[in-house]
């Protein structure tokens, strides 16, 4: 089974949020960064994150879409020969 890119990117950058969440948290845990920040920066984040996700399935979508025209008009144009 294949990995797509749709999937494995979006849970690195997650993975990666994680940890960034993880070692700025002391500064938000002493009082240094407000909360709204802290956790918006998060929030935004994670949007991005989902909207990267939706868009990167709309291009494998539209590749396959594509290729699968692509290999149907070989088809017919080696019939019609």
């Amino acid at each position: 089974m294949k990995l797509k890119r749709s999937t494995v990117l979006p849970i690195i950058l997650t993975v990666y949020l994680t940890v960034m969440a993880g070692i700025g948290y002391p500064e938000y845990a002493a009082g240094r960064t407000s909360s709204l920040m802290y956790f918006g920066i998060i929030a935004i984040t994670l949007a991005v994150i989902v909207l990267l996700h939706f868009n990167l399935k709309r291009r494998e979508r539209y590749r396959r879409e594509r290729l699968d025209d692509i290999r149907r008009n070989e088809e017919n144009s080696s019939k019609t020969k």
